[in-house]
Parts: C-alpha cells; structure tokens; sequence
C-alpha cells in the first residue's frame, strides 16, 4: 500500500465534496467578458495545448482550469495559441484564487504526518509549524499542484474577481 492510499483510507471519514461556484480562469485573461463574447468562435485551442491538461472546456465554451490531477506550469502555450485575444501573454498574472489549508479536514493537523501537499509545491508556499501544522504562505503562485496530491481533499481553493487591467 503506497502513503498516498494509506491517508485517503484513513481520512476517508474528513472527505467532502467539494464544488466550484464560479470558474477558475487560465492566468493570461484581462477581461472575464472576452471569455462569454470571444470563446464561442474557437475550436477550444488552449485546451489541446496545455501540457498539464488542467484546461477544460466549460458548456459555454469558454475555458475554466480543472486541478483534480495536476496544477499550471504557466508555461505560456494557451496565451499564445489563442486567436481572439482572450489570453494574451501581456495579461500573465498569478491565477485568481487563494489556496488555503482546511485544518479541520487535514490530517496533519490531526497530528498524522503528511506531507502530501509539500512535496509537489515548487515555490516552497508551504511552511510546516511543529510538523504537524502546514498553511500557505505568501509565496504561493495559486498553481494547483498541492491541490490533487491531498488525500484528504482538505485544500481549499477560493476564486477572487479580478480587475479589468487598464
């Protein structure tokens, strides 16, 4: 039995479902409007190109990214691929959202060591206090990658409006 099955079995009873109220967006937009009034034209570009394969296609066409088994590289190819000027590389920003630790549902706060979402965390965004307490810190880009490794689900992602850029 790997560690990762080890902790979804014994933090099954810590699993809820989670479910997303508004889209998370590819980091390369100004406007979420040019998503509803350019999208529809395309044949879905930026999700053949994303290497990690986080960008689905929504109903509406229009793009959304889907962390459930891996996180963005911002490695710039749905910017670049796209037509109508929805994702441009002048608009590349961290994702909108702030990802944060559910204490209640991780069970490294529950005294079990994990360090499931540490590992895969690139920007070293995770700080651990007396091993058994992890939070985000500031140097978190919103990328995703801790998000899929948790075997508990108990990382939190919120989305935060972004401002038209000027």
């Amino acid at each position: 039995m790997q560690r990762r099955e080890l902790f979804s079995s014994l933090a099954s009873s810590f699993h809820k479902e989670k479910k997303q109220e508004t889209m998370l967006r590819p980091p390369y937009f100004s406007d979420e409007s040019l998503f509803h009034n350019e999208c529809h034209k395309c044949e879905a570009k930026c999700a053949t190109v994303c290497e990690e394969e986080i960008i689905k296609i929504a109903n509406d066409k229009t793009p959304y990214l889907d962390f459930s088994k891996h996180g963005c590289t911002y490695c710039d190819e749905c910017a670049k691929i796209c037509e109508f000027g929805v994702l441009t590389l002048e608009n590349k920003k961290f994702i909108n959202a702030i990802i944060s630790i559910n204490k209640n549902n991780c069970v490294s706060w529950h005294h079990t060591m994990c360090f499931s979402c540490k590992d895969p965390c690139l920007d070293s965004a995770i700080d651990f206090a007396a091993m058994f307490m992890p939070v985000i810190n500031n140097k978190c880009t919103g990328c995703g990658f801790c998000i899929s490794k948790c075997p508990t689900n108990a990382i939190d992602i919120k989305i935060i409006n972004s401002l038209k850029l000027s």
